[in-house]
């Protein structure tokens, strides 16, 4: 059986027991996950933001060796998940932005399980401006002058 993309609720989870409860955050949405998981398990204090930055570009989620990525401004990156289109840094504190993630996800997901090596599955969304696989428009002929060759 392939290994599926991995998506956030399946990376961040709570502390197992005896110090938490396994079923903890089942309720949490996906994109506070990040926050709490880099609290106990880096023990560093994170802030979830509380409010989206008006007028931002979004972020477009990646598969990037089988799990799905937000980057931000900053330059961190943390796995994020299509059931809660949301991305906020535990870096920089930039505060919620919109998550891209394609039309059909499962579709994609079921894409990257035709590479064998979870190590080899990236996928970039077409629409993201930092997507290196950006197809090029064909060059088009030149015209002839007018009037013929001399």
């Amino acid at each position: 059986m392939p290994i599926a993309v991995v998506r956030a609720e399946a990376y961040y989870l709570p502390p197992p027991p005896p110090r938490g409860d396994p079923h903890a955050w089942d309720g949490m949405p996906a994109a506070e996950r990040v926050f709490h998981w880099i609290e106990y398990r880096l023990s560093r204090r994170t802030v979830i933001p509380t409010s989206v930055i008006p007028d931002v570009p979004p972020v477009y989620a990646r598969i990037n060796q089988n799990r799905w990525l937000g980057d931000c401004v900053c330059g961190a990156a943390c796995i994020v998940s299509p059931t809660d289109p949301r991305y906020g840094c535990t870096e920089c504190g930039y505060g919620w932005v919109e998550l891209v993630f394609p039309e059909d996800v499962a579709t994609v997901e079921a894409e990257m399980l035709l590479t064998p090596q979870p190590h080899l599955r990236n996928w970039w969304h077409p629409l993201d401006p930092a997507n290196p696989y950006t197809p090029q428009p064909e060059p088009q002929p030149e015209p002839e002058p007018e009037g013929g060759t001399l």
